[in-house]
């Protein structure tokens, strides 16, 4: 027998306020080279949004560990529910900016993201990197798998979408690590286009006609895995991740949180399970959403909050007059 979500239909709502508020905190620092000053603005206004919010939320992807983050960090407790025990037990992953660089460039693409959960359904993940593997809705379980040669990959993919490899798009992360990913997909026939930053993004292009983006491989960061899982179990898809270890102190961490099998290979559901909320806002402008912009006394923002329990998908433009 099913049982009903702890997650109120208005908190779906309520979760955009905290990427607007990242993402609106981020916006004077695009463009002006500073990373971490643009993070830690998208970190203090998300913080003070979300313990604005009715629940009792811990936060399972953050920032990092305690002793590495003075705020957002895995484990901390937030929401106004923890001061007098109500509102729903969440777990949260977030990431206040992403695509720091990218913000810091002024370039294409950043976004600032949260996902929320019932208690215990999001993978609490160590900050370590995650191999992936995306695809979009409506294909068979199954068609790809992290395990398979690329050319197998996209042999199966373009079979299930009844076309030529040669007709298949494929996101990557424009980075040194995945030369050989790179050097396969086009041996294949396919097609590649390479992004420099924002690897939630990329996955989700998987699941866009629009975007013409038939599948996402590569090498990136875990809690970003997490996030983008939580965000198809909403619109649709299948991906699977496994963690990458470079050195024995990772491992360690990863202990720490009760991960036991370091070779696992994880599918989306055990990585986002449960009823799950997904939203995202633009900070610069890319495929996915628009950027925060200043318009006559007014900042606009572009938001895509979605639910997995209904598979509802909705677009928020917000706009807020700039106090003088």
């Amino acid at each position: 027998m099913s049982t009903a979500s702890k997650l109120d239909r208005n908190l779906t709502l309520e979760a955009v306020r905290v990427t607007e508020a990242g993402a609106i905190a981020s916006f004077d620092w695009i463009g002006m080279g500073n990373e971490k000053q643009a993070d830690q603005a998208a970190v203090d206004a998300m913080r003070n949004a979300l313990n604005g919010l009715a629940i009792r939320g811990t936060v399972v992807i953050g920032e990092g560990e305690r002793d590495e983050a003075p705020m957002l960090y895995i484990g901390e407790d937030v929401g106004a529910g923890h001061k007098n025990g109500t509102g729903p037990e969440v777990d949260i992953a977030l990431d206040p900016l992403e695509g720091t660089t990218i913000t810091a460039k002024a370039a294409p693409g950043s976004l600032s993201v949260m996902a929320l959960s019932e208690k215990g359904m999001l993978l609490n993940s160590p900050d370590v990197y995650m191999d992936k593997i995306a695809v979009g809705g409506g294909l068979p379980e199954g068609v790809v798998d992290l395990d398979n040669p690329v050319s197998e990959n996209l042999a199966s993919l373009a079979d299930a979408k009844g076309c030529a490899i040669a007709d298949l798009t494929v996101c990557v992360l424009d980075r040194p690590r995945h030369s050989e990913i790179i050097k396969e997909c086009r041996a294949a026939g396919a097609r590649i286009q390479l992004i420099p930053d924002g690897d939630i993004a990329g996955v989700i292009a998987t699941t866009d006609p629009e975007t013409a983006v038939d599948i996402y491989i590569g090498t990136g960061g875990a809690p970003e895995g997490v996030l983008a899982a939580a965000a198809l179990r909403c619109v649709g898809g299948q991906m699977q991740g496994r963690l990458v270890f470079r050195n024995a102190d990772e491992k360690e961490r990863a202990h720490r949180i009760g991960i036991t099998d370091l070779a696992r290979k994880y599918s989306m559901e055990e990585m986002a399970a449960g009823d799950v909320i997904f939203t995202a806002t633009g900070v610069t402008s890319g495929g996915m959403l628009r950027g925060v912009r200043r318009q006559h006394g007014v900042i606009i923002t572009d938001s895509v909050v979605m639910r997995s329990k209904t598979g509802t998908i909705r677009r928020i433009e917000g706009r807020r007059r700039i106090a003088s």
